[in-house]
């Protein structure tokens, strides 16, 4: 039985650099492989863009009230797996979809998405994932100090913030990937809790 992965990570942990390698190895092998990305993501417009500057056109852009699985079962039977990149935006019902894809249609979907946002609060997409994936599997990359990050800092004019709407896509936000103690030496800084 096929199984819905969950590969997460902070910011710049290759999730898209991973995601285009494993679309490359299906497809060097004549597979056939489907992307989707959540429309939300307007980095890009109708591509996945890499930090490293590896682009790929989509083959399916999720809109946000979306019923996924009218697109997927219109999918011909020679489509071998299905990716998804920036799966945190995806709502609960179509991280269902997925999982029941994977089931009813034994083929592999893997999703790639941020784990929690900038103030550690796990996205509604991801929060699915996590509770219906066969597998999940942690990204890592590094904090600054050189110890595994987990967390996302949010950058605003050059300074650390943690307010605002959970999502900011191409408004001149930065990010940068923290581990948990760098984190909150930020926060308790710009807090002033010290």
């Amino acid at each position: 039985m096929s199984k819905l992965y969950f590969r997460y990570g902070a910011m710049n942990s290759g999730k898209t650099t991973l995601l285009l390698q494993v679309a490359h190895n299906y497809e060097e092998r004549g597979m056939k492989v489907v992307i989707l990305k959540p429309g939300i993501d307007t980095k890009g417009n109708d591509k996945i863009v890499t930090r490293i500057g590896l682009k790929r056109k989509v083959d399916h852009i999720i809109k946000q009230d979306e019923k996924l699985s009218n697109y997927l079962n219109k999918l011909s039977e020679d489509i071998v797996c299905i990716l998804v990149d920036e799966a945190q935006f995806l709502s609960r019902d179509q991280v269902d979809e997925l999982f029941m894809y994977t089931k009813l249609k034994n083929k592999p979907v893997i999703c790639y998405g941020l784990r929690s946002d900038f103030k550690t609060i796990a996205f509604p997409g991801s929060l699915r994932l996590f509770e219906v994936s066969d597998v999940m599997e942690e990204l890592i990359t590094i904090c600054r100090c050189g110890k595994r990050a987990k967390f996302n800092g949010r950058i605003v004019n050059g300074k650390f913030t943690s307010s605002g709407e959970q999502i900011s896509i191409d408004d001149g936000t930065n990010y940068e990937s923290l581990c948990g103690e760098c984190y909150l030496r930020k926060v308790k800084k710009m807090k002033g809790w010290y």
